[in-house]
């Protein structure tokens, strides 16, 4: 039985399309090339690029919550550190606010204040050494956020918003479950009052119930404090959990975007539709989603990256290469054919 339910939701595309405003992030034909040294001939090596991201066009409203959905080495992580600031792109744009990101991010501490992250591995991303109490006060301090003798309470108050009790200020990461790790990290996350919270594989590892309570706290939260929400998955019932919208990536390009409902009940990529069907259970991973090898990104075939694997190929896709376009009101699509039924 099919167990992927997307939830209802605005069929308004917010995530780049129809009608947008300004965008919080906007990706404008970004490109990122790592150069890597290959061996050559029997003793010699030469370099090569490695398209990482290949023309990503993304536009992120205010307050829209968005999921990035691919296998490993679909884009996703460097897509992330691009829009972190952490990596400039290679060629397009990527602006925060209208401005571009590496501009925003050294112009003072507004970006980093405004653009909280939570990690894949939350227990690694804190101080061992350091109680949760100082943890969740480090970003306090360092912006600012409030005079020094408030700083208990708050702190008290963000556990508290998050589902933990007053008596974890004083343990340590290690001395904490899965569950409570991931807690205090979206609460040293929330510290700084974002806008913008990046969430990168933030359930992936815990058991089903804690997941289900994990997401309905994240949703929670986006919606009392109007955040916008980018939430990097490998998980499609994850995805259509959480975020109102979906953007599926294939070897460094996002092939289909839309509503997270229409995307998934009727996908219009075949990599899409792949995906769907791979992964008919709540909370499953994507496992194998079609025979054939992903190609390397050292050598993309002529056309559509995405042909070789896909059973409704013609001719046309081995000779052009599709780019995002709109497709119909709610949906942009990479294909030449789009699946629509």
């Amino acid at each position: 039985m099919n167990h992927v339910l997307p939830k209802e939701t605005n069929t308004v595309l917010h995530a780049g399309g129809i009608g947008a405003e300004p965008g919080v992030f906007e990706l404008l034909d970004v490109q990122k090339v790592y150069q890597i040294t290959r061996a050559s001939g029997l003793f010699g090596r030469k370099k090569q690029g490695l398209k990482a991201l290949d023309g990503v066009r993304l536009k992120v409203a205010r307050g829209a919550s968005i999921a990035l959905v691919g296998e490993s080495g679909s884009g996703k992580s460097t897509l992330l550190r691009v829009l972190l600031g952490l990596t400039e792109p290679s060629d397009g744009l990527a602006l925060y606010g209208g401005r571009p990101i590496a501009e925003a991010r050294a112009d003072g501490l507004d970006f980093a204040r405004d653009v909280a992250m939570i990690f894949q591995d939350a227990r690694g991303s804190l101080n061992p050494r350091m109680s949760v109490a100082a943890l969740v006060a480090e970003p306090l301090r360092h912006f600012g956020i409030c005079p020094e003798e408030e700083i208990p309470e708050r702190v008290a108050a963000l556990l508290a918003r998050v589902g933990l009790a007053k008596d974890a200020m004083q343990r340590y990461p290690a001395g904490l479950s899965g569950g409570q790790v991931r807690r205090v990290a979206i609460a040293r996350a929330l510290a700084s009052n974002p806008s913008v919270l990046v969430a990168d594989e933030a359930v992936s590892g815990l058991d089903v119930s804690t997941q289900a309570q994990l997401l309905n706290l994240l949703r929670r939260l986006q919606r009392e404090m109007g955040l916008t929400l980018l939430f990097i998955t490998h998980d499609l019932g994850v995805a259509s959990y959480l975020c109102d919208e979906i953007a599926i990536m294939y070897l460094g390009r996002i092939v289909e975007r839309g509503p997270t409902n229409a995307v998934l009940a009727n996908p219009a990529h075949p990599y899409a539709r792949a995906l769907r069907t791979a992964a008919p259970e709540f909370f499953a991973p994507i496992t194998e989603p079609l025979p054939g090898e992903i190609p390397s990104p050292l050598d993309l075939p002529t056309g559509c990256r995405f042909a070789g694997r896909c059973v409704f190929a013609r001719q046309e896709c081995g000779r052009d290469d599709p780019v995002l376009v709109q497709a119909r009101a709610d949906r942009e699509v990479a294909c030449f054919f789009p699946l629509y039924s």
